[in-house]
């Protein structure tokens, strides 16, 4: 039976592990090759995906362990070079475990492509003009791509706007109209480009104006994942910290971020820590999901958090991120790449929405580990120790050193490359 709970996983060689996720897996032997192989991405399969390929550029990867979403166990492939990430992400999936774990929904896969149409004579008319001929338009979308009907997906609805109104506004008037559409499993920027693209002459002519971009937006305000945790205080605290200290902290901690987009700006990056691995591991557009995720973080006029922390009436933390996520599970660099391939096996997800919601969950958590690092004793503490492995190996420390090295640096509470380096010459003498 699969569970994501490994104790002493982190104690175990690579080779180890990948013998341990081997077994639980069943690999493939051309699986087992893609994984552990020194070049998982051969340069003849990257030449094909962008231009003026010269190499590959690896990243670890790492398993995020110990997380129960909607009581289905899921260990996560991330992929990410900073220390203590996996680490707080996984003690968090513990702790949240004892609760019963994560709950997560996510809504249709509904996209949006915009067009945008320039000098109409009348901009109301242009705008009513459309909407009478909705039907028909959403209709040539759909013909413009058979085959995503044929899964059950298509344009399902189309909106218009006429931006730039008030005649004191800086920029011109312009039309847009937004095609939502449902990519069904495929993040779907191609299939959108498409079905906008199609729709541009006969947009003009009813309009009378002039089509200039047509293009999917980054913003899917339709496309929404949700996660959710419930947490009761003694489960937070920790030798020097009552459980309602560290659930009071993380509550301060959020509204500090609510309040102040300077605050935000980092607390966000802490979830985009969960988030962006796991959108790369799996051949995703971390780009995408990063723009519309901040975007929906300042929806309301002014940049805020991401998550929302508060108390319930018995006392318990309770933790909420909702967030726009185009990932996708088919289409893309996700069926070229052979790493997102073997990521989706190990992630076990049969559905883009179902990637969507182990995403968000992801977020959560790693955004409480955060918090309550930040709440406790202090952010630093934890993520220094992990970083001196990566200081040692940066001046110099090879091996068996390495562990040495790190352990030194720790214990004089000296986590520096100089600091190393003297460290080095001496075992090295």
């Amino acid at each position: 039976m699969k569970t994501s709970r490994i104790p002493g996983f982190y104690n175990k060689t690579v080779e180890e592990r990948r013998e341990l996720l081997a077994t639980m897996e069943d690999f493939t032997e051309n699986e087992m090759e893609i994984l552990f192989s020194k070049e998982p991405l051969p340069a003849e399969t990257a030449d094909k995906m962008i231009e003026n390929v010269i190499g590959t550029f690896p990243l670890p990867l790492g398993l995020g362990l110990n997380f129960l979403i909607n009581d289905k166990e899921y260990t996560i492939p991330m992929a990410v070079e900073e220390p203590s990430i996996l680490a707080s992400a996984s003690h968090i999936a513990k702790i949240v475990r004892e609760t019963g774990g994560f709950t997560a929904e996510s809504s249709e896969r509904v996209m949006i492509g915009q067009i945008q149409v320039i000098g109409c004579s009348d901009f109301a008319a242009a705008k009513e003009t459309i909407l009478k001929e909705k039907d028909a338009l959403i209709d040539a979308a759909n013909a413009s791509y058979p085959s995503l009907m044929a899964r059950g997906g298509g344009a399902e609805d189309l909106e218009v706007r006429v931006l730039n109104e008030n005649s004191d506004s800086r920029y011109g008037q312009m039309l847009v109209l937004h095609v939502y559409i449902n990519t069904c499993d495929a993040m779907g920027a191609n299939i959108i480009n498409t079905m906008v693209e199609s729709l541009a002459p006969t947009v003009e002519k009813l309009t009378g104006g002039k089509v200039y971009l047509r293009i999917l937006s980054n913003y899917p305000d339709r496309c929404l994942a949700k996660a959710r945790c419930v947490i009761p205080p003694e489960l937070l605290a920790t030798n020097d910290f009552s459980g309602e200290a560290v659930r009071d902290g993380v509550i301060h901690a959020y509204e500090f971020a609510a309040s102040d987009p300077y605050r935000a700006v980092t607390h966000n990056k802490g979830i985009m820590n969960g988030i962006d691995p796991i959108v790369i591991a799996t051949g995703n557009d971390w780009r995408a999901v990063e723009a519309g995720a901040h975007a929906h973080a300042a929806r309301f006029g002014k940049y805020g958090s991401m998550t929302v922390w508060s108390k319930d009436d018995k006392g318990n933390l309770v933790g909420e991120l909702e967030l726009p996520m185009s990932v996708g599970t088919v289409g893309g660099s996700i069926r070229v790449h052979p790493m997102a391939e073997v990521s989706l096996k190990i992630l076990g997800v049969e559905t883009a929405r179902e990637l969507a919601q182990v995403i968000v969950t992801v977020g959560l958590a790693q955004n409480l580990g955060a918090l309550k690092a930040l709440a406790t004793d202090g952010i630093q503490k934890g993520h220094m120790a992990l970083h001196s492995r990566s200081v040692a190996i940066a001046a110099g420390a090879t091996g068996e050193m390495i562990d040495i090295i790190a352990e030194r640096l720790v214990n004089e509470k000296e986590i520096r490359v100089g600091k190393a380096k003297e460290l080095v010459d001496e075992y090295t003498k």
